[in-house]
C-alpha cells in the first residue's frame, strides 16, 4: 500500500511515555481507511541554538529518537503487516512541529497525559490542546484502552444545533460506517432560568434540529443505525456520561484556535480532561 504524505495518518509518539495506545488507534485507522501511517517524533532543541545539532546532548537525543521510532514501525508492522509506515524525526518543540505536520494529514492522534488544566497550558510538553485547537484536520486523542462493553459498539457525536456544526457530524458517520458501529447524535439542552415556553416545545424543537443535521447523512449512510438524544444538563459531563462506553466521541470546533489552546471552547476542553474513550476534534468547514 502507497500514498503520498498529505493523506497520511500521523501520530505523535511520546518518549516519555507509553506510546503503544495512541499508535494502535492510529494504525488500526490507516488500515480502515487504507491510508500510509506517519509516526513522529520531536526532538526538543537545546539552548545553544547556533550549534544544537551538534552538541553531545541533542545527538544523543536524536538517536534516541530514532531508536523509539524504528521500535514503532516495528510494532506496527507486526499488526498490520501490510500497512505503509513512514517515521519522521522533527526538530522543534512538540506542538509547533506536529501542528506544522497536521497541515499534511488526514487525521493526527495523540496520546493524553490527563495533566491539569494549569499543567496543559504551561507544561512545555503539552501538545493535546495546542494541536487540537490549532490542526485543520481532526485530532484523536486517546486517554485510555479501549474498554466497551455495550453491544453493539457505537460512536457518539455532539452537536450544538448551530447551522455550521456539519463536519463533525459526518465525520461521525464515516467512522461508525468504517467500525460497523451504531451512531448516537446527542445534543445537550441547558434550560434557561425563565422559560418562555412550554420545555416539552423546547425538547422537541432540539430533536427537530438533531434529524435536520443528520438528515443527508442518514441517506449516505444506510447501514448506520443512528438514535437523536437530548439530554439536559451540563454539556461536558453528559457527553462524557454519553460516551462512558463509546468507540469515541466526536466534537466540533469552529475557527482556528490560538496557539495557547486559550480558544478552544469550554466544552470540548473540558470533555479532552473528563472523557475517557477517545475524543475527536473536527475543525468546521
Amino acid at each position: 500500500m502507497t500514498g503520498r504524505k498529505g493523506h497520511a495518518i500521523v501520530v505523535g509518539i511520546d518518549p516519555a511515555r507509553d506510546w503503544h495506545l495512541p499508535l494502535a488507534r492510529a494504525a488500526d485507522e490507516a488500515h480502515r481507511r487504507r491510508l500510509p501511517l506517519r509516526p513522529v517524533l520531536a526532538v526538543v532543541p537545546q539552548h545553544d541554538t547556533h550549534h544544537g545539532d551538534d552538541i553531545p546532548g541533542h545527538m544523543d537525543l536524536r538517536r534516541a529518537g530514532a531508536d523509539r521510532l524504528e521500535q514503532a514501525r516495528n510494532w506496527v508492522r507486526d499488526r498490520h503487516p501490510e500497512g505503509d509506515v513512514t517515521c519522521d524525526l522533527l526538530h522543534g518543540f512538540p506542538a509547533p512541529a506536529l501542528g506544522r505536520v497536521a497541515k499534511e494529514a488526514r487525521m493526527v492522534v495523540l496520546g493524553s497525559r490527563h495533566l491539569s488544566r494549569t499543567a496543559e497550558f504551561f507544561s512545555a510538553g503539552s501538545i493535546v490542546v495546542p494541536v487540537s485547537a490549532q490542526a485543520s484536520c481532526p485530532v484523536v486523542v486517546v486517554g485510555d484502552a479501549e474498554h466497551i462493553s455495550q453491544q453493539p459498539p457505537y460512536v457518539v457525536v455532539g452537536l450544538d444545533g448551530s447551522a455550521s456544526a456539519t463536519a463533525a457530524p459526518a465525520f461521525a458517520f464515516d467512522e461508525a460506517d468504517l467500525r460497523g458501529a451504531a451512531l448516537r447524535v446527542v445534543c445537550v439542552w441547558q434550560p434557561p432560568l425563565f422559560m418562555p415556553n412550554d420545555e416539552e416545545v423546547a425538547l422537541r424543537a432540539q430533536r427537530a434540529l438533531l434529524s435536520e443535521a443528520t438528515a443527508g447523512l442518514s441517506d449516505k449512510y444506510p447501514d448506520v443505525h443512528v438514535t437523536h438524544e437530548v439530554m439536559t444538563g451540563h454539556p461536558v459531563e453528559e457527553l462524557a456520561r454519553a460516551a462512558e462506553h463509546a468507540l469515541a466521541l466526536v466534537v466540533g470546533r469552529r475557527g482556528r484556535g490560538g496557539y495557547t489552546g486559550m480558544r478552544l471552547g469550554s466544552v470540548v476542553h473540558g470533555l479532552l480532561h473528563r472523557a475517557h474513550c477517545p475524543v475527536i476534534t473536527v475543525p468546521s468547514e
